[in-house]
């Protein structure tokens, strides 16, 4: 009876503290880190300052709390695509990242945040510069482990080292990521990244990746 009591309370607090991170990303990727205010948070989630405060006392904790639900949506996708599969072919894992960037990422809220939050980051003083810094180190792992597998198997052009490659590729997402929020008519992300990918795998068509 007591373990049913405390379910309500519990998931009234998970329930609030999602409400202010989905409206946190709203906020960031409009004015970035610096320029959203607490009071501003706290409006768009519906509750008072004093409230947001009790979840969330400063604003670093605000975003470490959305960077951390953007990880989270992630690694669901991740799973969903079998790309944490190290034994699945690097073609199908390739794959599954594109399938991880559309479906994921490709959302105006999400790609703002960002955009805006990562050319902040870049300062060593951000709060999240160390996030991003681990991040990017691990994306370039990611990919220049995918790489170097398709090189054992032949299926890499010789004359591309897998780390270069790996930069090339996360360096070609976050442009076409940016450009999509300018124009996201014209912006063929998902196609851009397959010609690329196309382009540096011997005899392999943009359909392939599909």
């Amino acid at each position: 009876m007591t373990a049913s009591g405390n379910r309500g309370p519990y998931a009234k607090t998970a329930a609030v503290r999602r409400r202010v991170l989905e409206a946190c990303v709203d906020a960031f990727a409009e004015t970035g880190f610096y320029g959203a205010t607490m009071k501003d948070v706290a409006k768009r989630a519906g509750i008072s300052h004093t409230g947001l405060l009790h979840h969330f006392p400063r604003k670093e904790d605000l975003l470490l709390g959305v960077l951390e639900l953007r990880d989270e949506r992630g690694t669901e996708f991740l799973a969903s695509a079998k790309v944490l599969d190290p034994t699945a072919d690097p073609i199908d894992i390739l794959n599954g990242m594109i399938a991880v960037i559309v479906d994921n990422e490709l959302q105006p809220g999400l790609m703002e945040l960002h955009c805006v939050v990562s050319g902040e980051a870049t300062s060593p003083n951000h709060p999240a510069h160390s996030y991003y810094a681990e991040r990017y180190r691990n994306l370039r792992r990611f990919y220049a482990d995918t790489f170097t597998a398709l090189a054992e198997r032949n299926g890499l052009r010789p004359s591309i080292d897998p780390e270069t490659l790996a930069t090339m590729t996360i360096s070609l997402i976050n442009g076409l990521q940016a450009q999509w929020l300018f124009d996201r008519d014209s912006v063929k992300v998902e196609s851009a990244i397959r010609q690329f990918l196309s382009s540096v795998i011997p005899g392999l068509p943009s359909d392939a990746f599909a």
